[in-house]
């Protein structure tokens, strides 16, 4: 199993960026996927998140500005962020799951696999 994530970048704040994960080794629909984030100094956070069913959920802090999507015909998950604040500089994960989660999908425990994360700053 491996994640590659790309698409990191510098913004200004209200820009936007999109996150790319690609997947090898397995199906990205037959796992839970999400997309955790992790600033200087803080604990690593889940952002959004999408189980086998279509369950998505997101952060709070995110709802409204980020989708996550996937493309089972290039086994990727995706991660569009819209209206940028600063305070969504972190480096951004990837991650996958076997298990079927529903009420744990942002729980940082639930997930197995783990990219190599991708840098997103933003500027005010």
């Amino acid at each position: 199993v491996q994640l590659v994530e790309s698409g990191g970048g510098s913004e200004q704040s209200g820009g936007s960026l999109r996150l790319s994960c690609a997947a090898s080794g397995f199906s990205v629909s037959a796992y839970s996927m999400a997309w955790f984030r992790q600033a200087p100094g803080e604990e690593r956070e889940g952002v959004a998140a999408i189980n086998r069913d279509g369950l998505i959920q997101y952060a709070d802090s995110v709802q409204g500005r980020f989708t996550i999507s996937l493309d089972s015909d290039k086994n990727t998950v995706s991660l569009q962020m819209n209206t940028l604040k600063p305070e969504d500089t972190a480096m951004y994960y990837c991650a996958a799951s076997r298990g079927m989660w529903t009420k744990f999908l942002l729980r940082e425990r639930s997930y197995t696999f783990w990219g190599q994360g991708t840098r997103v700053t933003v500027s005010s």
